[in-house]
Parts: C-alpha cells; structure tokens; sequence
C-alpha cells in the first residue's frame, strides 16, 4: 500500500501590517513625499520581447520548410560528373548563372506582346560567374559575352556516345554541345576558377520574379528603343514589370555596344533587382520570401548540390546586404571582332588582364578595393567623336529663334555645325528627326544620342551632311563622350553607382 510523502512545510506567511520591509537590512532613512519611486520592468514589455523572439523562431522555421518543400521541385542536373584535373577551391563561392531561352513555357500573348517570336533555340543566352565572398558581405559578378572565343575540352556526347576532339567556338556553343557539363568544364578551363554551383535560368523565371517584387526601378540618361525587342524607354525613370524588364536585358540593338551594351544594362539591373530585393526588406517577410521563392524555383535547374541551406544561406547574406555591397564588370577584352575560320567574328580576351580579375576572385578579394564610388556621368557614351560630324540644322516648329539654338548647342556639344540653321520646308513638327545617309549610320547614332528622344531616319544619297529637323519635343542637347565599348564593358561598377536619384 502506497503511502503519500509528507509536504514540505511552508514558511509563515506574512502578517498584512502595511507595506513590506526587508528584515535584514538596516532601517531606511523616511521617504521624501512625492519622491518618484523606482518602476520595475513592465510585464507587456516581456510579453513582447519574449513574442518577438518566437516570431523570429516561427520566421526562419516558415522560410527552412517553405524552401524544403520547394526544393524537391528543382529540376536537378549533374554539370561535375566525371570532372577531372579541375581547379583548386578557392575562398568564398562561384556560382555559374546561365540564362536561357524558355520561350515555350509563355503564353501566346506575352509573346506576341514582348517580341518573342520565333521557336525557341534551347541555348544560352547569358552567362555570368557570380562569387558570394566568404564572409558573406560581398557579391562579384562578372560577365562572359556569349561570342567570345573558346576551344572546347575533348568530350562525348552523352546522347549519341560520339567521342569530339577540342576545337574552337563560341562560348555559347558549348551548351548547345554538352549542356551543363560541358559548359562548366569550359568556363573553368578558361577562367581557372572552380564553380561550386550552378543554375540556370529561363525567361519564365526571370519575368516572375520581377512581378512578385512588385517591379523593379531602371534609370537611363538617354532614350532607349530597340524595334527587335519592342523596348521603347524614354530618358528619366522607370519601374519595370517582368516583361518590359525581359525586353530591357535582352536588347542589343540600341546602339554600337552591342551584345557589349546589352551586357552592361544586365548587370545594372542586377543591381537594381538587388536593391529592391534588400531595400523592401522582401527576405525579412516569410511569405513575401515563400512567393519570390517559388518564383525563383519555379523553372531553375541547378546542380545536385545547390539544395536549401544554400538558398537561406544566400538569403542571409542578402539581407545585410547595401547597394556598395555588389560589384559588377564583364571580362577584360583584347578585340571584339576577332575573325576565326569556320566561325566568323568573335570576341577575344585580354588574358593577362583576365587573369587578374579571376586571381581576385580567387583570392576572395573586392574587384573595386580602395575605389571611391564615381558620380554618374551624365554624358552619353558614343562610338563617333563629334569633331568629324557635319550637321546642318533646321527649324520645324513656328518657334522663333530655335533653329539657331539648336545649332549653338550642338557646336557647344562638339559637333561641326555650319553655323547657319535653316527654316524647314515641313512646319509643325512634333518629334525631332535626324536625316542621315546609310553609309555614316554610326556617326548618327552619335547626333541622335546627342538629341534625347529623336528618331533616326535613313535617306540613301544624303551624303556625309546630317540634318537634324528639330520637332517641338526639343528639350536640350546632351553631351556625348567617345568610350571603346569594349573598356566601358570591363570598367567596375557599384551597385551605389546605378542607384536612381
């Protein structure tokens, strides 16, 4: 039979005579009347901080079982299998960021609305090597033009079983070639960098997760319009939907940089994504995370080794993250029309220089130590210095006194004016035209970057003589400045440096 242990027995409890005292210490001096009496801690302020606490708990917990679950659903590829004789690991992590066409997963109507006819090529169209540095603290992105000049590692088809010996290409053919694998070993073969990650991204993926963010904010000194994409931006601000932004990184046909210049937008939208990204403090809201997850997931493929802790990890990192905190360049360039047999033109690397930045990127360091931020320049970058441009200007507008300033500025600007600007035959002009004979379009292209929202037409015969018909839209002249596409691409730029405003 169990027998129930006696209680402890409880102290006496104290006698209700007024306010308690302390029995051990010595007798208090009397109390000031009215004297303020020290307040202990408020029990809500305890609630709160113990509440804040589990809703941190709760946050992260939310943020690891929503990318878990999400990551199941990434398609998986295997780009190191069987890799060999491959670089030593560096400091921090390489991620290779491949984008490709993924048309096909579009609707009909965003096609038609965002230019994107056409069957899709299954093959890269952007290609950048993203380093995280190892604390954490940094993002280095660096650039690789889909044309530049490769020779491919000897390699077999793991589809037909067919063995190839190396041979020259262009970067981009190694995907159409091998795939995954087969691009990485080339990346590496050529930079001596060792990717630890790789994803791939497709259109699909890129237009939503700019909507979930709500947009995202470009600025630009000068027009940009490209008939082949349908981009039509003129000069000031601009918050990009997912589609408009698809049209904005995939032109190339704005102005003689070419794929150069379409390189350079990427990487300052990059910059702008990031800021939005950090600055709406998206990664600190767990659903607000949970959505621009799953859109990220939505279509990637990444390696069998990219899994949750390193997609928290990089949301962590991105949290602390500052405008300054990013750093974008496109790899040194030696030519960019480099002639190759059985090829035709392609972009070459300035080696020693490449080396460089990779050895940087190795050894875990800034790309732009002890570099000041550079204050936007607000002259536009053009192929043609002004100097050799002819330019006879014409008034279309009932605007008194117009033609004659026009004419003024643009000699200001550098450019051969005649110094006597003309009544146009046609009046009531809206837009300002730049009339231009074919064979001198790039020195066009200059005048037009000069005059903000002109259209450019071509009149065969003209001759060297540029005609500029100013429209009533005339605001100002710009001021241009000759950059080599080639050094503007390879200059360092700050995530603070692309930030509008």
């Amino acid at each position: 039979m169990s027998t129930t242990p006696p209680r402890p027995s409880s102290p006496a409890a104290p006698q209700r005579r007024g306010p308690r005292t302390p029995a051990a210490p010595p007798p208090q001096p009397a109390r000031v009347p009215y004297a303020s009496v020290p307040r202990r801690r408020p029990r809500w302020a305890m609630r709160a901080a113990t509440t804040l606490s589990v809703v941190v708990l709760a946050s992260a917990g939310i943020g690891h079982a929503v990318v878990s679950s999400l990551d199941a659903g990434i398609i998986r590829v295997d780009p190191f299998k069987d890799m060999k004789n491959r670089p030593p690991t560096g400091h921090g992590m390489n991620v290779l960021l491949v984008g490709t066409d993924g048309r096909d997963k579009i609707s009909e109507q965003e096609r038609r609305r965002y230019r994107l006819g056409g069957q899709p090529c299954h093959c890269t169209d952007t290609m950048m090597i993203v380093h995280l540095s190892a604390d954490r603290e940094r993002a280095s992105v660096v650039s690789l033009p889909r044309d530049s000049y490769a020779r491919l590692p000897a390699y077999t088809d793991p589809k037909t079983g067919r063995q190839h010996a190396p041979h020259a290409v262009k970067l981009n053919a190694a995907y159409a070639e091998g795939g995954p694998a087969l691009t990485v070993r080339t990346v590496e073969d050529m930079t001596h960098l060792k990717i630890d990650h790789y994803l791939e991204v497709d259109f699909t993926t890129f237009m939503r997760t700019v909507d979930v963010l709500g947009g995202v904010q470009v600025c630009t000194a000068a027009p940009l319009k490209d008939s082949y994409t349908g981009l039509d931006l003129p000069a000031g601000t601009h918050t990009l939907s997912g589609g408009q932004a698809l049209q904005y990184v995939r032109s190339r046909h704005i102005d003689a940089a070419s794929d150069l210049g379409r390189m350079k937008r990427q990487q300052r939208f990059l910059a702008a994504l990031i800021e939005r990204a950090t600055s709406s403090r998206v990664l600190l809201n767990p659903m607000k995370f949970r959505d621009v997850t799953r859109a990220v997931l939505g279509s990637v493929r990444a390696d069998q080794g990219f899994h949750t802790d390193e997609l928290l990890d990089l949301g962590r990192a991105m949290r602390n993250f500052s405008p300054s905190s990013s750093e974008f360049t496109t790899v040194p360039i030696a030519q960019t029309s480099y002639p190759v047999p059985g090829l035709g033109s392609t972009v070459k690397w300035d080696q020693a220089k490449a080396e460089k930045l990779f050895s940087t990127l190795r050894e875990d360091r800034p790309l732009a130590a002890g570099r000041p931020a550079r204050r936007p320049d607000t002259a536009v970058a053009v192929e043609v210095a002004p100097a050799g441009i002819r330019v006879q200007v014409e008034n279309g507008t009932g605007t008194v006194g117009l033609g004659r300033r026009v004419d003024t500025a643009l000699r200001t600007a550098g450019f051969a004016t005649t110094g006597q600007p003309l009544d146009a035959q046609q009046r009531g002009v809206r837009r300002t035209q730049v009339l231009y004979d074919p064979r001198w379009d790039r020195s066009a292209r200059t005048l037009a970057a000069a005059l903000p929202g002109s259209d450019l037409r071509a009149v065969p015969g003209q001759g060297a003589t540029m005609r500029v018909i100013v429209g009533s839209d005339h605001r100002a002249v710009r001021k241009v400045r000759v950059e080599d596409p080639a050094q503007s691409a390879a200059r360092v730029l700050r995530g603070d440096e692309v930030a509008c405003g």
